[in-house]
């Protein structure tokens, strides 16, 4: 488990590198977890360490979510002054979510019926012989 959080923290401390040494206008946490993903499509596999370690991490999301959660009570006051572009921003924010995962969705499945079942025909030919 140390090594992947090694890992994990050594994406998200090159991403926040490349972020202020660049400029780039993402944070450097998105671009170390692009880098992740690169670094895993160009290795073909997810490290078991890895994966164990991620699962935990989700597992306890809710306590990642703590320091946010205070970070916001901190500007309580700043946010009663501008509560209406805050509550826009979670209310567009929230439809470009479910409109975003509403479209994949469809996606897949439209991808998933065209495709022809060729593993469905296996069994039938074993079945023959």
């Amino acid at each position: 488990m140390l090594y992947a959080l090694a890992v994990l923290f050594a994406f998200q401390l090159l991403g926040e590198f490349l972020a202020r040494v660049t400029g780039l206008p993402l944070p450097g946490a998105l671009i170390g977890t692009l880098l992740l993903l690169l670094g895993l499509l160009f290795y073909k596999r997810l490290p078991k360490t890895l994966e164990d370690t991620a699962q935990v991490l989700l597992q306890n999301m809710m306590l990642l979510f703590i320091p946010v959660i205070a970070g916001v009570m901190l500007e309580f006051d700043h946010l009663r002054r501008e509560w209406l572009p805050f509550v826009l921003a979670c209310i567009a924010g929230a439809a470009i979510t479910f409109t975003a995962t509403a479209l994949t969705f469809r996606f897949c499945l439209q991808r998933q019926r065209t495709r022809k079942p060729d593993d469905e025909s296996a069994p039938e030919q074993e079945a023959n012989v």
